[in-house]
């Protein structure tokens, strides 16, 4: 009897050791970013170095992307759990293909496309580029939107020259006078301004959302998958995702340093310069009045009428609200 007892005392301990132990393990996400680690992408460095998401019992590792279509492409396929795309980008899937993928969190209220002219070019409002010479990357999504830009300015699609060449030869075009205007994202910013300060040139930069191009861009995207399985984890990695956005913005010098210090290959400045410069696709006048995350139905709704007219889809092919899932970000602001 004594025997058995003991034998009992030892499982019972055992069984309370592997059930402490089981409680404290942190649930596992994989996220994937679409693009390249920088001060645009500081928000999922900062909650993994400020313990943001530990807070929360997360456990965040981080894959780097090559672009929005190929981030929604491994989040539906399981290779992720949760990453960061252009909402457009998922708006023309769902259309599409229907991925079984949806945005959760809204990071800039405003699209980020932008021109880059020569501050002494004379060129001083989108209107200003009729007639002029116009660098593009060929890959970049800007371009399904140019024709509408010129159109609601009042340009002839015409009247313009567009040249495509490799992203990195475009700003040296614009700085050597190859084109007058360049077509880049403003979280290029930093890094346009200081090549051309080294060629001696200062740049202007004129932000489409400036001349009626008002849609949402950067977001949280999550499979429908994961989040049905673990619909806690991703409300928790929700929550301490935008106390990491409040916080990059906060503190942008040592949020650029949280990123290099987990990517050494980023230049900690340049990181915490970018966070400063894209400040308003995040805090603007849409998020001050909705909240930072949100998505609205009448934004959303216009998000997916300019990403039809520019796609060529017919508009009731997608109801956009299909596309978003609030439940995880309620309560969170």
């Amino acid at each position: 009897m004594k025997t058995i007892s003991k034998f009992n005392k030892l499982s019972l301990s055992l069984s309370l050791l592997l059930t402490s132990a089981s409680s404290f393990a942190a649930d596992k996400v994989t996220f994937q970013l679409d693009w390249l680690p920088g001060g645009d992408k500081a928000p999922v460095y900062v909650g993994v170095q400020q313990g943001f998401f530990a807070e929360q019992d997360l456990d965040v590792t981080i894959l780097g992307g090559k672009g929005s279509t190929d981030a929604i492409t491994k989040i539906a396929t399981g290779t992720a759990d949760i990453g960061s795309a252009d909402i457009v980008a998922l708006l023309v899937a769902k259309a599409n293909d229907n991925v079984p993928v949806k945005a959760i969190y809204s990071l800039f209220s405003k699209a980020p496309y932008a021109f880059y002219v020569l501050d002494d070019s004379g060129i001083n409002s989108v209107k200003d580029v009729s007639g002029k010479t116009i660098a593009t990357s060929p890959f970049t999504s800007a371009n399904v939107f140019l024709p509408l830009m010129l159109k609601k300015n009042g340009i002839e699609e015409e009247s313009v020259k567009v040249l495509k060449a490799d992203p990195g030869a475009l700003n040296p075009m614009l700085i050597t006078g190859q084109s007058d205007v360049m077509i880049s994202w403003m979280t290029d910013r930093v890094k346009n301004e200081q090549q051309a300060a080294e060629a001696g040139k200062k740049l202007t930069v004129l932000p489409w959302y400036d001349a009626g191009l008002e849609f949402y861009s950067s977001s949280i995207i999550a499979s429908d998958k994961f989040m049905s399985e673990n619909p806690d984890v991703v409300k928790r990695f929700v929550k301490a995702y935008a106390k990491a956005v409040e916080y990059t913005w906060a503190h942008p010098e040592e949020s650029g340093a949280y990123v290099t210090k987990m990517v050494p290959e980023v230049d900690s400045k340049q990181a915490a310069d970018t966070i400063k410069s894209i400040h308003g696709l995040v805090m603007n006048e849409v998020s001050q009045r909705d909240g930072v995350g949100q998505f609205t139905p009448s934004r959303l709704s216009e998000t997916w009428k300019w990403t039809a007219e520019a796609q060529g889809l017919d508009l009731s092919k997608l109801d956009p609200e299909t596309a978003v899932d609030r439940q995880f970000y309620e309560g969170v602001n």
